[in-house]
């Protein structure tokens, strides 16, 4: 066991989780001792460790395994093919990818990462094999592998959260998808933390919007797609600038005022091409022709 990789490895989780070292110690050691254990300087004993552990949510045994594995570059490569996978779309590569991983030691013995696999088998039965049960299913498995005990949610956890709320909206929920993006925009509020990925909080405020619209509370979506824009500009976050103005001009297309539509569709037009591939490209075009259509005015 390498010291320098079992104190990396708490920085790391303990940043994931947003405890500061106060808070990490507390109960368990002084600050200076998981600064000095986090530098690598301290050889935590057999209580202190299990504390942490149980703190942050790991087996003990995690960090009996971090030294003898030299590959964890492997495991944040996994990670990224799967998310590159999941964002394209491609559930099938993206199984096959969970299922050989489940069987890696790397992933079982901790319970973070197998978390992970476990999020993605259960978009993968969702959008695949039309099974809402198993992927809730699943997806609860996923979230209640680490305890949410003592600690902030992971910006991982946040995102399967999102994804329980996706999953109620798509079949027909949309009262318990605003339950859940409500759950959403409260653990996001309540931490002072800086988003490692900015776009969390930029589809919280997208996702809640759209659902608000569902059930014709257009106002109220109006003025948080309003507030998701100048928090997207502020931080400089424009993931969702184009589905932000697009959105507020299909609220104003459903209030009849095709004047507003118009013009919130042709900033999300405008947005959308900056993209490399904008496959919304006739259908934006189309609904531009019927607005201009309903407002009498020429092409």
């Amino acid at each position: 066991m390498k010291l320098m990789d079992i104190g990396r490895k708490i920085s790391e989780l303990r940043t994931e989780m947003n405890l500061t070292q106060w808070d990490l110690a507390e109960g368990i050691c002084t600050q200076a001792s998981i600064s000095l254990i986090e530098k690598g300087e301290l050889d935590p004993n057999a209580t202190t460790l299990y504390q942490i552990a149980k703190k942050l949510g790991v087996d003990v045994n995690y960090f009996f395994h971090i030294g003898s594995t030299p590959r964890l570059d492997y495991v944040y490569e996994v990670e990224k093919q799967l998310r590159e996978l999941r964002i394209m779309q491609k559930y099938e590569d993206m199984m096959r990818i969970v299922k050989v991983e489940e069987k890696n030691p790397i992933f079982y013995r901790d319970h973070a990462r197998l978390q992970y696999l476990y999020w993605h088998k259960s978009i993968y039965y969702f959008e695949v094999k039309k099974d809402y049960e198993k992927a809730v299913e699943q997806l609860d498995i996923a979230i209640t592998l680490v305890p949410a005990v003592n600690r902030a949610f992971t910006e991982h956890e946040i995102e399967m959260i999102m994804t329980r709320g996706a999953f109620e909206y798509n079949v027909g929920h949309v009262e318990e998808a605003i339950h859940v993006y409500k759950k959403v925009g409260k653990v996001l509020e309540e931490s002072s933390r800086i988003l490692q990925d900015k776009s969390i909080k930029s589809r919280y405020y997208y996702n809640l919007a759209r659902a608000y619209t569902k059930i014709g509370k257009l106002e109220e979506s109006t003025a948080l797609l309003t507030k998701g824009i100048e928090w997207g500009i502020e931080n400089e976050e424009l993931y969702t600038m184009a589905e932000f103005h697009y959105q507020i001009g299909y609220n104003y297309e459903r209030m009849n005022d095709y004047k507003h539509a118009l013009e919130f569709l042709d900033l999300s037009i405008a947005l959308f091409n900056l993209r490399s591939e904008n496959p919304y490209k006739t259908f934006l075009a189309e609904k531009r022709t019927r607005f201009l259509q309903a407002l009498k005015v020429s092409p």
